[in-house]
């Protein structure tokens, strides 16, 4: 039943091959499922909630990836999305998480509508090579440069904005040892990837974790609730997963409250918060990453499978991107940050996934790892610091496929790469590339080289920046 339903023999594999692959694609992104829930509880989102909407937003994405394309694609909240929807969205412009998944989910509508029409394709092209490799390096260092301050390694400093920690003060039993600790758990996720290890970013936060337990029980790490650190050994009880579901009741549906979309400071709530341009900025600023990011993957992991056609298209590409947008509204109404492919496919089908079966293996690994909260939730924020910097570190590499012989191409890139860590922005990022972009040609005699839609999303960019 499964070889015809999934065509495997069309497809030369075998079901033992395709379950393989299917737990060898989740070991290498289940590191997602502690990641997501420290990064969004930063905006307010309950934990557990976060959790239980990480993992269903996964089953959910994936099993749809594999129904409606049948490729061996998996999805789960992405990474730089879930940072920006934290720090860019509500901490850095002062919205209610409410607010940031709404744009969420109005931004997978769309994206589903576009991936119908051609009108998908014409917007990818529009934006140039150089900005689309420029977004996915600057949010590399974007979420490196989070990791780094979340686990105190970069703590702030009068003189210069920013320092390295000290670890001759009197807080080196909390916040000296768990920096530490991270440094010491992004050298061994190093080695790990070095020595092409499997899984080694989940691996390495457990590594990272564990050697945080054993300071605990040697007094090197000393909780101090009233400071932000805890004990950090699990409770293995069933009040764990019972209080995820719980505080799950409180993050699914919330977005539909208008109540909820509120911003710090402003009268407004609501939808005449919706009605601002800021808004239509966030979703941009979602869409544009999510657009290029599933495109970029689906192309990448593609390649490596062999499935595209000799004209490198990708065959059933419209189903793999309603399965991605269909899941990117589903997930924001669970309560989780935008939704997408994960390049961490490629290690299922670099051992022999080809098919749609690959997808529900992964799907159901991460339905099951629900009643396993209580182990991702206990681990702390310096144990998932080397996971984020290495996700960065790959990010990043997409830097040296940006041409710096051309200053019309490489200048705006850099400024795209450069504005995303140091104004704390994603979406700032993203507008600086454009306009620069646009600026840089135009005066310099290139303007039919810039497409019309840049010209319309410079006017509006300049416009939020002068009257917002």
């Amino acid at each position: 039943m499964l070889k015809k339903l999934f065509k495997l023999d069309e497809n030369k594999t075998s079901v033992k091959t395709e379950l393989v692959a299917g737990l060898t694609t989740f070991m290498t992104m289940a590191y997602i499922l502690a990641v997501n829930p420290n990064i969004l509880s930063i905006a307010g989102i309950p934990r557990g909630g976060v959790f239980v909407a990480t993992c269903l937003a996964a089953f959910v994405g994936t099993m749809l990836m594999a129904c409606m394309s049948n490729y061996p694609f998996a999805l789960a909240p992405g990474m730089g999305l879930n940072a920006f929807m934290t720090f860019g969205v509500c901490l850095g412009m002062g919205y209610s998480w409410q607010f940031a998944l709404l744009a969420v989910f109005v931004e997978g509508l769309i994206f589903l509508a576009l991936s119908l029409t051609p009108v998908r394709e014409a917007i990818f092209n529009c934006i140039p090579f150089s900005l689309k490799k420029a977004v996915a390096a600057g949010i590399g260092l974007f979420i490196c440069f989070i990791a780094l301050q979340t686990s105190k390694i970069i703590v702030n400093n009068d003189a210069v904005l920013v320092g390295l920690v000290s670890f001759k003060n009197a807080a080196f039993h909390t916040q000296g040892i768990c920096a530490l600790l991270a440094i010491i758990g992004t050298f061994l996720t190093g080695v790990m990837m070095t020595k092409g290890v499997k899984g080694a970013i989940l691996y390495g936060i457990f590594l990272t974790w564990g050697l945080g337990m054993v300071c605990q029980a040697t007094g090197l790490y000393v909780p101090d609730a009233a400071a932000g650190y805890f004990s950090l050994y699990p409770s293995l009880t069933f009040d764990g997963i019972s209080n995820s579901f719980k505080e799950f009741g409180t993050t699914v549906g919330a977005v539909f409250d208008p109540a909820g979309w509120t911003h710090k400071g402003d009268a407004k709530v609501g939808w005449d918060l919706v009605k601002g341009l800021d808004f239509f900025v966030v979703m941009f600023a979602f869409f544009f990453v999510d657009l290029f990011d599933t495109l970029g993957t689906l192309i990448g992991v593609s390649m490596k499978g062999g499935f595209l056609t000799k004209e490198g298209k990708l065959p059933r590409i419209s189903g793999a991107l309603c399965a991605d947008a269909i899941a990117t509204s589903v997930g924001a109404v669970f309560g989780t940050s935008t939704t997408t492919t994960y390049v961490e496919s490629a290690s299922g089908v670099m051992v022999g996934g080809r098919t749609g079966l690959t997808a529900v293996t992964t799907a159901i690994l991460f339905l099951v790892a629900i009643v396993f909260a209580p182990i991702f939730l206990a681990v702390p924020g310096f144990a998932t610091t080397p996971a984020l910097i290495i996700v960065g570190y790959l990010m990043l590499s997409s830097i040296a496929e940006i041409d710096f012989k051309d200053p019309s191409e490489s200048i705006p890139a850099f400024l795209t790469v450069a504005i995303m860590p140091f104004s704390y922005s994603i979406s700032d990022g993203i507008m600086a590339g454009i306009i620069s972009y646009t600026f840089i040609n135009l005066l310099s005699g290139k303007a039919k080289k810039v497409h019309p839609i840049m010209y319309i999303l410079t006017v509006l960019f300049i416009a939020k920046y002068a009257f917002m």
